[in-house]
């Protein structure tokens, strides 16, 4: 296996539009001429946007892009800006008159970073697709990212900078990669070697606590104290997919939150997972399904690897120097 860029996948392209002064963004993953799709939400709390059509039981087999936005369900609105761009390019479902792209989505929280008044939006959105590119993806506080923070369980004040990360497998013709934007109420660990690397800030901000031991001497405590994260991200392939596969690889892809993120899919989170196929390469649904559980979960810690101070949060660079 060797490591490629995501954008390496013919028929993919991303971009990212942001507010730094308000402290989030968008980003969006292109396929116009279509990707069979499936979806998988493990959270409690969720923000998304035409999920149910991903269903295998249902009629539409393609989509034609995927927003990873902040704002929390406002930053949904950026979509429409998505759907301008496609339709301008005639890129869509053809219902004779126009046709209609498919524009699935999926929001996090990052509402008490910046200026919460600024999400984004149907020009923010549109501004994404102009970004779009098969060049390097951009990573850390950008996009989807740019708000994003992790280990909220004291608060923000204890709170530490996430982001967004990309990580690509190649196989032989098979790519998988994948795209997160990381926004957990827990710690994030390194598969590799087990090491906590963002998470819960000690009384000094110079070290990291544990979330599940925090939670673990709090089990009686039913208060929301916690109420502003979620992880979001996509897995894209050039496999050869059905609806009913391609799912099945979403469902998989949450086996790399697992491994990184300490506690994953709670209450509080609203975590999600896209799965995109170009139907470029015949191959194993298995062999996809554990490859998208390796490149997430490696995605997630170059987020967090990749994020930069913002707005008085610490980010992982900041602990290592």
């Amino acid at each position: 296996m060797k490591n490629v860029k995501i954008t390496d996948i013919e028929g993919i392209k991303i971009g990212h539009a942001q507010d730094l002064k308000g402290a989030t963004g968008c980003t969006v993953i292109l396929c116009e001429e279509g990707a069979v799709a499936g979806v998988d939400v493990r959270g409690g709390a969720p923000g998304t946007r035409e999920t149910d059509l991903l269903n295998p039981l249902n009629m539409m087999e393609k989509i034609h892009a995927v927003l990873l936005t902040g704002g929390s369900a406002f930053g949904l609105d950026a979509a429409s800006g998505v759907m301008k761009y496609l339709e301008e390019r005639g890129k869509g479902f053809d219902v004779g008159v126009t046709k209609v792209p498919i524009v699935c989505g999926a929001a996090l929280f990052d509402l008490v970073i910046g200026d919460y008044k600024v999400r984004p939006d149907k020009d923010m959105g549109y501004k994404a697709c102009m970004n779009a590119s098969s060049d390097e993806c951009k990573e850390g506080s950008v996009g989807a990212g740019t708000g994003a923070t992790v280990g909220k369980i004291l608060g923000p004040e204890f709170a530490m900078k996430g982001g967004i990360g990309t990580y690509t497998f190649k196989v032989g013709e098979l790519m998988v990669g994948a795209i997160v934007a990381v926004n957990c109420l827990g710690d994030v660990i390194d598969p590799e070697n087990g090491k906590m690397i963002a998470g819960v800030l000690s009384e000094d901000k110079t070290k990291l606590r544990n979330t599940e031991d925090i939670m673990l001497s709090q089990y009686d405590n039913k208060k929301n104290l916690f109420n502003g994260n979620t992880t979001i991200g996509a897995v894209v392939t050039n496999a050869n997919l059905t609806k009913s596969e391609i799912n099945k690889v979403a469902s998989m892809a949450h086996n790399g939150y697992g491994r990184a993120i300490y506690p994953v899919h709670t209450m509080h989170d609203g975590d999600t997972i896209f799965s995109l196929a170009t139907g470029k390469v015949e191959v194993d649904i298995n062999v996809v399904g554990f490859l998208a559980a390796r490149v997430m979960e490696r995605a997630i810690v170059r987020a967090v690897k990749n994020a930069e101070s913002m707005c008085g949060y610490k980010a992982y660079r900041d602990l290592v120097k």
